[in-house]
């Protein structure tokens, strides 16, 4: 039998495009390092191309079966990634809306109720605009990162439980005053991203399914499943969902107070 996602994984809900595979060559006007959305004051960071430990070993405490078995990862192409979540602000300057269930923190506090379709069309809407501007790399798109390319962020060249100090790093139930906080006000892991370890979980591209173990190159998850995959603790969750390797879901189209999204830069991938 697959090993199932426990229950607390899939957080407490407020109310109830682009498919990523193998990639292709790099882009050639791609050039590593800090990208900026300017008027949305969007920065992303450059992720290099690696090999990684994915998952969890079998002795780590707090330890899910769905964290397993370990297997060894290569990217094969770098990315950017988001130096903070989505916030409010950006979010509403690209869709005209904010869901949020926490405006009174501010623009600069996380986005949070939306599923994983809605920060989807979050993405395909910054594609179109950023390619009539001019300003899309060629054969690159903005959409998720995939549970893949988050840990290898997350872990940030790390192999233990946490990439640093998780309470350190991360809003979460035992400091958070029940509400979302401004980004970026905790400590970044080492590669300089801020609250992957807690204020809101991330969306990632990938459908939920068990690890195939050994040695794999860039991974994507299933073709099909029930579950998109989210990453990363929340404000409302225990710091064990900051842990490296802890994974996290619920239905694509779940509206939760705790979930919002990373935006991630990638190379265009087909199917």
């Amino acid at each position: 039998m697959s090993p199932r996602l426990p229950r607390w994984l899939f957080g407490i809900g407020c109310v109830a495009g682009l498919v990523l595979s193998s990639p292709g060559a790099p882009a050639d006007s791609a050039k590593p390092g800090t990208r900026l959305i300017a008027d949305l004051n969007l920065e992303l960071l450059w992720v290099p191309a690696g090999t990684f430990t994915m998952g969890s070993a079998t002795d780590e405490p707090e330890r899910n079966v769905a964290e397993g078995p370990q297997m060894e990862v290569t990217l094969s192409q770098g990315f950017w990634l988001g130096r903070t979540e989505v916030t409010q602000a950006q979010y509403q300057a690209i869709t005209g809306k904010n869901p949020s269930k926490f405006p009174n923190v501010g623009p600069d506090a996380p986005v949070e109720c939306v599923s994983w379709l809605d920060a989807m069309a979050f993405c395909k809407q910054l594609n179109a605009r950023e390619t009539a501007a001019s300003r899309l790399p060629t054969g690159y798109a903005y959409t998720l990162p995939t549970e893949a390319q988050w840990e290898f962020a997350y872990r940030a060249g790390t192999t233990g439980t946490y990439p640093g100090e998780p309470t350190a790093m991360s809003w979460n139930v035992g400091n958070s005053e029940g509400t979302t906080h401004v980004v970026a006000q905790r400590k970044p892991n080492p590669w300089g991203f801020h609250d992957m370890a807690g204020n809101v979980l991330e969306w990632c591209c990938d459908w939920y399914g068990p690890y195939p173990g050994g040695t794999v190159t860039d991974p994507v998850g299933p073709r099909r499943g029930h579950y998109r995959m989210a990453r990363g603790g929340s404000w409302r969750t225990d710091v064990r969902l900051a842990r490296s390797a802890a994974r996290a879901g619920g239905s694509e189209g779940r509206i939760d107070y705790t979930i919002g999204f990373r935006l991630a830069l990638c190379p265009v991938r087909q199917r």
